[in-house]
């Protein structure tokens, strides 16, 4: 069985996705989330489930959708780590260029 961690970022990018929801409800913004973190609890199963990364091509690189949102993660020895929560429109290359993210060797 994995373990699921999350990245500060990706931990960031929870918060915003809450503070933009919360403008119209802060109900719906919380539940939200709490959404997006319980769809990663397959993971603990079966880290592979999810794809991966078209952008990248890695095997240990991985995504998993939650709508519209692609959760990115690094499947690791014995644990998950979620790298980024973001938007489906959003391009993720540009974003790693902008935001380096430490993917290891």
């Amino acid at each position: 069985m994995a373990q699921v961690r999350w990245s500060l970022t990706a931990s960031a990018d929870l918060q915003d996705i809450e503070d933009f929801i919360a403008r119209d409800s802060i109900l719906h913004a919380i539940t939200f989330v709490d959404r997006i973190v319980e769809s990663t609890e397959m993971l603990l199963e079966t880290p592979h489930i999810g794809r991966v990364v078209p952008e990248f091509n890695r095997h240990d690189l991985r995504e998993i959708i939650f709508r519209g949102y692609r959760i990115v993660y690094l499947v690791q020895h014995d644990a998950v780590l979620i790298l980024r929560v973001v938007h489906g429109a959003r391009d993720l290359l540009k974003l790693t260029q902008r935001e380096p993210w430490d993917l290891g060797g």
